[in-house]
């Protein structure tokens, strides 16, 4: 292995001068940072994104791979850790979230979601078509997520107007969204990693609609699976809102000051308020205009203190025609009423992004900081409704809250979570609308034709979205999820140095002195299976730039019709809607996770519902690749 003069370190070479010539420990030691990322994945010891950028840190640290390209005589010998940052997968993925963003900014998105609302009907079949059908078509396009999210509140509102259960249609609403994501090139991020990598070993780049002959076939499949089989598998669940007491919505947000002689003074809220009226509860403590930190069984009360207290049951004497109100102990406790403002319920998942991940609502300041009182939690099918200030926030989370509607505003522009009530207001600007969906249609065309490469449209679209102010270059940054473009990064890293180091080599013949004997057929089924299981288990994207090395070379060395080796685009196409095949558990794809909380199901129900789907796919992708894509 030649090594570039930028290196410094250089372990493992220096280690192998100790050890038997046999014994390869660049290979070795790849090996090992592999098997280190995939525990590192299953036991979450950091995000995935960190993951895969430490595995880099580490292939650079022991010399696995060098920083720049090794270049002699004009013919690049080694590539270098820098060339993956020239791979167009991840530039192209980062310029489809700008994308979408544009299509969900000018409220295109939003006037489908509605439009779904006027055309549903009633009949729980007819609203899972007209979803289904929708959702696929839209996620075909454009990135899934915003999709989903989009349509979760519409979907949500929808089911309680004609009085269904929402568990019998988020599931399908999230497989839906995977489905279309199969049916085009662009539709899935994974089909983009693979693409790339498989250009890298001298395939020719797959067409926009390449795909679509089989995943018309696939979403098909999986929506009369969803119809006729799976919604009889779905639970007929109460949502958490349906949970809480429904007394509670009769709730005011009112401000008191507390005035001279008030038997409140030099004592604290719990011995004296909150003892007497259980009916109140204490948002906020404010002194000269500042909110006291201090917790309510420390805090001593002064004069002139202000006291943002919630009114409900008992407690609530009169609500007046003015908007004012009165309980039962305002007089006796010697209160000045100053504001009082109506309050409103709402439902929000915790986004994957938020800044409340990891931590508690206590220290994360919830009711201080947003003047919002949470009322439950949902998680992982449980209902949280006491002792959950110390549970540790997570992606999924579904909270209840309760608050004043300008609260709730400044929270849903924070992007903490998402709103599973309410859709967010939109300001539409008709003109907006079409610009935006011309762009992306541009970008389909463009695509289709091949005016240029898939990553230059990416670009062009991305810059167009953003010079006809769709939306602004500041929205278009925080629009890309940067998380999952550096695990891409990192992750094609290591299949560099798998690639390089002999390792990929060694394990494909590994692989070939077990299943050397098998026909194509049967391997191929096997490179579907062994794609869809790791995506239910690690991020889909880390097996598709892990995986698509080695399943190129296998098909080199595969005998078919008496001929040694066969085309290894079918197996390609086997990743691509394998990595996509993610059913079986609401960790595997992010849209799960989405409609996992808000559908308050349990674990369970994801596999109950989706292994036979996954199976399925297993035997159509199995029997039709074969058919479509030939081995010769």
């Amino acid at each position: 292995m030649r090594r570039s003069p930028y290196h410094l370190l250089h372990m493992v070479e220096w280690l192998q001068q100790f050890v038997p010539a046999s014994i390869n420990l660049s290979i070795l030691a790849t090996y090992g940072i592999l098997v280190l990322v995939v525990i590192a994945f299953f036991r979450e010891w950091g995000t995935p994104d960190i993951v895969a950028l430490a595995s880099m840190g580490l292939l650079l640290l022991f010399g696995l791979i060098p920083l720049k390209d090794v270049v002699e005589n004009g013919v690049v010998l080694e590539r270098g850790l820098l060339s993956v940052f020239s791979n167009g997968a991840p530039i192209t993925i980062a310029c489809m979230f700008v994308l979408s963003a544009g299509l969900e900014r000018t409220g295109a998105i939003d006037a489908m979601g509605k439009f779904f609302s006027r055309i549903a009907g009633r009949s729980e079949l007819r609203v899972l078509l007209v979803m289904m059908t929708m959702v696929a078509v839209l996620s075909a396009f454009v990135n899934n997520t915003p999709i989903v999210v989009v349509f979760l509140p519409i979907v949500l509102a929808h089911a309680r107007a004609v009085n269904l259960r929402a568990s019998k249609l988020l599931i399908p609403l999230s497989f839906a969204s995977i489905l279309g994501g199969t049916c085009t090139l662009t539709g899935s991020s994974t089909n983009l990693i693979i693409d790339s990598e498989a250009q890298r070993f001298g395939l020719e780049a797959f067409g926009m609609f390449e795909l679509t002959k089989l995943g018309i076939i696939y979403a098909v499949v999986g929506f009369l699976y969803l119809i006729l089989v799976g919604r009889k598998l779905l639970p007929n669940r109460q949502l958490l809102s349906e949970l809480i007491d429904s007394g509670m919505t009769r709730e005011v947000l009112t401000q008191f000051q507390v005035e001279p002689g008030s038997e409140l003074v030099g004592k604290t809220l719990v011995e004296t308020l909150l003892k007497k009226y259980p009916g109140c509860q204490v948002l906020e403590v404010r002194r000269r205009g500042r909110s006291l930190p201090t917790a309510l069984d420390e805090l001593v009360v002064n004069e002139k203190d202000r006291l943002l207290i919630t009114v409900h049951g008992d407690a609530l004497k009169e609500l007046r025609d003015d908007g004012g109100v009165r309980f039962s102990g305002q007089d006796e406790l010697n209160l000045t009423q100053l504001e009082t403002r109506e309050l409103k319920m709402l439902e929000g998942i915790i986004g994957p992004r938020s800044k409340m991940v990891g931590k508690t609502l206590k220290e994360v300041g919830f009711r201080r900081n947003f003047g919002i009182n949470v009322l439950a939690i949902h998680r992982q099918g449980v209902n949280l409704q006491k002792d959950f200030n110390s549970v540790t926030l997570a992606f999924g989370d579904t909270l209840f809250m309760e608050g004043p509607p300008d609260a709730f505003s400044r929270l849903q522009n924070q992007k903490d979570f998402v709103s599973i009530s309410e859709s967010p207001e939109l300001t539409v600007n008709p003109k907006k609308v079409w610009i935006g969906a011309g762009i992306a249609l541009a970008f389909v065309i463009g695509a289709s034709f091949k005016v240029l490469g898939i990553p230059a449209l990416a670009i062009l679209a991305a810059l167009a979205m953003i010079l006809s102010r769709c939306l602004t270059a500041q929205q278009a940054y925080e629009s890309v999820q940067w998380n999952i473009v550096f695990l891409i990064f990192g992750m094609l890293a290591l299949g560099l140095a798998m690639d390089q180091t002999g390792a990929a080599q060694q394990l494909v013949s590994g692989l070939m002195a077990v299943f050397g004997g098998f026909s194509p057929f049967v391997i191929l089924a096997v490179v579907y299976l062994l794609s869809s299981t790791l995506t239910e288990l690690i991020s889909n994207n880390a097996v598709a730039a892990l995986l698509t090395p080695i399943i190129v070379g296998i098909a080199g060395k595969l005998s078919y019709a008496g001929e040694l080796g066969v085309d290894p685009r079918p197996f390609i196409v086997a990743m691509m809607f394998g990595c996509s095949a993610s059913f079986a558990t609401p960790i595997g794809y992010q849209t799960n996770t989405y409609v996992y909380g808000a559908g308050g199901y349990k674990f369970t129900d994801f596999p109950k519902v989706g292994i036979p789907l996954n199976l399925l796919l297993w035997v159509v992708a199995s029997v039709l690749i074969p058919v479509l894509w030939p081995f010769r």
